[in-house]
C-alpha cells in the first residue's frame, strides 16, 4: 500500500489497526507510527497499549531506528519473538509504509502476547509457531531517552571494556555501532554519546564523517 502522508489516511489506518486488534483479542497490541516527524513521538494510534505500556505520543523502538538509518534495507519483519521490560513474551510483526518515492513514512506493528502459551510450549507449539531460538532484541519504551540509554548499554557490551580503557579504535567502533543502529537520529544523542565516550563533539562528528559507509 502506498501512502503519501500518514495524516491523510489516518482514519483508514486507525480502522485497520482496530480491526486487527479486534480479530485477535485483548492479547494483541497494534501500533501505528508516523515516521516523518520526531521519532520520540512517533505513535499516532495504538490498540491494547497496556501490553507494552505505551500510548499515543510515545517513541518507536530500536528496530525502527535501524530502518530509518538505512542499516536495514528491507525493514519488514514477520512473526518474530521479542520481550517487554516487564517480562512478557511477544510474537511480533512490523510492516513499513512507503510513499510513491519509496520513502518510509510510517509503520504498523503487531505484538501478540504469548506469555501464557509459552508456559505450555511443548503442547501448544503449533499455536505459538516459534521457539525462543529466534529471539529478536526489540525494546519498547515510552521515552526515547530510554531507547538511547539501551543502545549505549548495548554498545558497552559490544566493545567489552570500560570507557577508561577504550582506545581510539574502540571508540570509533562504538560510534559505528551506535550509528548503524540509528542512535544519532535521536535528538541530542550526540551530547549523551560524547559524555559516554568522553570525547568532544568535533571528534564525534569527525568519526561519523570519516567512518560512515
Amino acid at each position: 500500500m502506498i501512502v503519501e502522508n500518514i495524516n491523510d489516511e489516518l482514519d483508514f489506518l486507525k480502522s485497520v489497526i482496530k480491526g486487527i486488534s479486534a480479530q485477535f483479542g485483548e492479547n494483541c497490541e497494534v501500533v501505528l507510527h508516523d515516521l516523518t516527524g520526531n521519532y520520540e513521538n512517533s505513535i499516532v494510534a495504538i490498540e491494547n497499549g497496556y501490553i507494552t505500556g505505551r500510548k499515543i505520543g510515545d517513541s518507536g523502538t530500536n528496530l525502527g531506528l535501524e530502518v530509518l538509518r538505512g542499516t536495514v534495507k528491507d525493514g519488514d519483519r514477520y512473526n518474530y519473538i521479542t520481550h517487554t521490560s516487564g517480562g512478557k513474551i511477544l510474537r511480533s510483526t512490523s510492516i513499513y509504509i512507503k510513499n510513491s518515492n519509496g520513502d518510509i513514512v510510517g509503520s504498523v506493528c503487531i505484538n501478540f502476547d504469548i506469555s501464557d502459551l509459552i508456559m505450555v510450549e511443548k503442547t501448544l507449539k503449533a499455536v505459538t509457531m516459534h521457539s525462543l531460538e529466534t529471539d529478536v532484541k526489540e525494546v519498547f519504551v515510552q521515552d526515547v531517552s530510554e531507547l538511547l540509554e539501551y543502545l549505549i548499554q548495548e554498545c558497552q557490551k559490544e566493545i567489552g571494556k570500560p570507557v577508561v580503557h577504550m582506545t581510539k579504535e574502540d571508540k570509533v567502533r562504538a560510534i559505528k555501532f551506535l550509528d548503524k543502529r540509528g542512535a544519532f537520529l535521536i535528538k541530542k544523542a550526540g551530547d549523551q554519546v560524547c559524555r559516554f565516550l568522553d570525547i568532544s563533539k568535533f571528534t564525534l562528528y569527525s568519526y561519523l564523517d570519516n567512518g560512515r559507509e
